[in-house]
């Protein structure tokens, strides 16, 4: 089997070879089943457990958001008084009208008035209910955007792009901490 002139493996045979060089001595044998090709063989092998057990942590993300779904519970709704005497003020007009000349109907018609007012008045607050919403991505009834991130807020979304690979490069960053280093040396 031919020796890999790549990878992490041979990025640490060179680097023995480079030192040894620095500091004139003999460069060691990198051909394959060599001392120094077992080495960088077992030292990338525990490289790559150790990256595998590290806990990475993602120091910057912008990420657009994908709503799926929206339910809300119904509403309160608020009625102008106007718009509940509404039906009725057509009949108070008639009778005004019809009762104009009879002494005391004008009386009577106010005094109905403020009995359909004062029956009326406790639907004013939350008299009425908006129904909630059921919306979903899949039924074409919500269209949502927004946006998450980690690290500086970009204020909108015209501030990222992550459509491809160089806006995921930069507006993505994951890094290995300090303190989570020190845990798997």
């Amino acid at each position: 089997m031919a020796l890999k002139t790549e990878g992490l493996k041979w990025d640490l045979m060179q680097a023995k070879v480079k030192a040894a060089r620095d500091v004139g001595i003999e460069p060691p044998d990198i051909k394959q089943d060599s001392y120094l090709e077992r080495e960088a063989h077992h030292t990338s092998r525990a490289i790559i457990k150790a990256l595998r057990e590290a806990n990475f942590t993602i120091t910057q993300l912008k990420a657009p958001v994908v709503v799926e779904e929206l339910v809300t519970p119904s509403q309160p709704v608020n009625v102008k008084l106007d718009t509940l005497l509404g039906e009725y003020q057509p009949v108070l007009k008639l009778l005004r009208k019809i009762g104009g000349p009879i002494p005391g109907i004008d009386k009577l018609i106010k005094r109905l008035e403020k009995e359909i007012e004062k029956a009326i008045t406790p639907l004013l607050e939350g008299g009425a209910e908006l129904a909630g919403f059921d919306l979903t991505k899949q039924e074409g009834g919500l269209q949502s955007t927004g946006y998450v991130y980690i690290g500086n807020d970009p204020d909108s979304q015209g501030g990222f792009n992550v459509d491809d690979e160089d806006g995921q490069r930069d507006f993505t960053t994951v890094r290995l901490l300090d303190e989570d280093a020190r845990k798997i040396l």
